[in-house]
Order: structure tokens, then C-alpha cells, then sequence
């Protein structure tokens, strides 16, 4: 198992860690520990770690995982074996001490129907979603952290028929999509003899590989630019999550990650071709511990003399 890397090393949390309960284990400064369970976040008493020894863990783990972290590079990103996140930064960018993220790799995601059980969406809304899937047009997901876009993304991307050829682009891979014809890409992080490999020069590459579909796991950067090309030169269908507190945040935010790519265009200009290309708006968000479909708006345009988008609001 993947954690057998890590666990040795954290002792005094490892019964969280095989909690398959938890989700994420957030340790702050060596001093509380705090999990999420179910969407809830807690914090669990009684737990101490000495800072020395939290600090000489994580550069332990580090070690193990290929990576380095010191007081040179504090900022610890890496990925075990099954996809689970270590986080971790050093102080004093960390004031108070050594802080400590571990996100466990979700082994099961929800179907549709699994999650309108559990209150995330309506079975109405799940039918109209699988109605615009299968029409080709293309859906945004927006929601803050951990408010489960991944997770509806991968539900939503069952409905692509078995018939058509999908590539998924993921910074790092999560979705479990079982269909036939499908392509995984998955970024690379620059490395001491090898050069980083982007979103970007991913979805670049992508359109060389005849998609029928694009299923984009999450637009953060100048890769907005090329996504926005790609679906107004006929790439329909595709689907995407994107970091926004609101639907239309994700549109404001959509069109800031373009203009990030240094294409210089007007920003009208980005606008108009984000209202063109992106059909549906799906904003999640957490909510008394559960995650739930906030917003659901679709988008007719974008009304360059009143500089907005004509939106119709299906769900609120």
C-alpha cells in the first residue's frame, strides 16, 4: 500500500491516515491536527508532535518520495504511488513550525445516480446534464476547494458515449473514467535533469491526437487560452472544473487565465469568444458539511455594450 512509504515516519497520526473514513489530514505547526471526515472538517485531541521530529519526518519522506525540502526549498509538493498529496512547508515561511498536508487519493468516486442520493444534485438535473452531454456542449465546474468538482466532473464524463474518443488532461491524475477509447495525459513538474511538461503544451499536444472529446481536470493558467481556441474551432463537448466562489466568478476567472497566456487581445475580445464557447455554468459548493450544486446557469452570450453576460439561471 502507498502509505507504507509515509507511515513509519508518522506515527502518532498513522491511525488517521488508514482511517478510510478521512479524507485529508492537516497537521498545523506540530501543535493541533485537524482532519476531514465525511466533509466535515475536526480537529482531533490529544495528539502531540514534537516539532524536531515532524520536521526530520517530512524530510524523511521527502527522501522516499524522490523530492527535497529543507530550509533552502521549505515547500514540500509530492505524490505518492496511489496519487495521494504530501504537502508540507518549513518554517519560518511556516510561522509557529512545520505544517503538514496529507490528501488521500479518493479510490471511489460517485456515479450520478450516487450522488443525487446523497443530495449533491437533483435526478431533474442529472437528466438535463446528460441530455447537454450528449448533445456536445460544453460544461464549466466551479467551486472552491474541496467542494467536489472532481467528483462530479468524473460522474458527469460516464455519460460520454462508449463511441467517441476521449483525452483527459490532469495536473495530476485523479479521474477513474472506464471507457474504451481513452487517452490519459497528465502534467510534469520541472525535475533536475528534465524539463517541465504544462497543462498547456498538453492540451496543445491533444489536438493532434483526433479528440472527440476534452475532459480537462482544471483550467489555472494560460492553458485557458488554447481551451477557448479549441472549443470555437468545433472541440465540443468538453468539460472542465475551474477554482471560482461563484458561476459568475468562473467566467470572470476563466477569461483572467486567458489573458494570462500573453496572447495580447482586447478583453472584450476574450469575453466574447468565453461566451461563445462555454454553454453551461455548474457552481458547487459545501454546505453544512455536504457538497451541493449551487448554481446551474447557461450562458447565451456575452452583450459587449453592456460588457456582461446574458446568462438564463436553470438552478439556484
Amino acid at each position: 500500500m502507498s502509505f507504507d512509504v509515509i507511515l513509519p515516519f508518522l506515527r502518532p497520526i498513522a491511525h488517521l491516515i488508514q482511517d478510510p473514513d478521512v479524507a485529508e489530514v492537516m497537521v498545523n505547526a506540530s501543535r493541533r491536527v485537524f482532519i476531514e471526515r465525511q466533509g466535515r472538517l475536526e480537529e482531533v485531541p490529544g495528539i502531540v508532535l514534537d516539532e524536531r521530529n515532524l520536521k526530520v519526518a517530512v524530510k524523511n519522506i521527502a527522501r522516499a518520495l524522490g523530492e527535497d525540502v529543507s530550509e533552502e526549498r521549505p515547500i514540500l509538493d509530492s505524490r505518492l504511488p496511489d496519487g495521494s498529496r504530501v504537502a508540507a512547508v518549513f518554517p519560518p515561511c511556516s510561522v509557529g513550525g512545520t505544517t503538514l498536508t496529507i490528501r488521500k487519493f479518493q479510490t471511489h468516486f460517485f456515479t450520478g445516480e450516487e450522488l443525487v442520493r446523497i443530495g449533491t444534485l437533483t435526478q431533474e438535473l442529472l437528466l438535463q446534464l446528460r441530455a447537454i452531454i450528449g448533445g456536445r456542449q460544453n460544461i464549466l465546474i466551479s467551486g472552491g476547494t474541496s467542494t467536489g468538482k472532481t467528483t462530479l466532473l468524473n460522474a458527469l464524463s460516464a455519460f460520454i458515449p462508449d463511441t467517441e474518443r476521449i483525452v483527459i488532461i490532469e495536473d495530476t491524475a485523479e479521474l477513474q473514467i472506464d471507457k474504451p477509447n481513452l487517452v490519459r495525459f497528465e502534467a510534469r513538474r520541472a525535475q533536475a535533469d528534465l524539463p517541465a511538461v504544462s497543462i498547456r503544451d498538453l492540451l496543445k499536444a491533444t489536438l493532434r491526437h483526433r479528440p472527440d472529446r476534452v475532459v480537462l481536470g482544471e483550467v489555472r493558467g494560460g492553458e485557458a487560452f488554447d481551451l477557448v481556441q479549441a472549443l470555437n474551432t468545433g472541440h465540443g463537448g468538453t468539460l472542465s472544473t475551474i477554482h471560482a466562489n461563484s458561476a459568475q466568478q468562473a467566467l470572470a476567472r476563466l477569461a483572467s487565465c486567458v489573458v494570462q497566456s500573453g496572447i495580447e487581445l482586447p478583453y472584450a475580445a476574450v469575453r466574447q469568444q468565453i461566451g461563445d464557447s462555454i454553454h453551461f455554468v455548474l457552481h458547487l459548493e459545501r454546505l453544512h458539511g455536504r457538497r451541493v450544486v449551487k448554481e446551474f446557469v447557461r450562458i447565451e452570450r456575452y452583450d459587449a455594450h453592456l460588457d456582461k453576460y446574458v446568462m438564463d439561471l436553470v438552478q439556484k
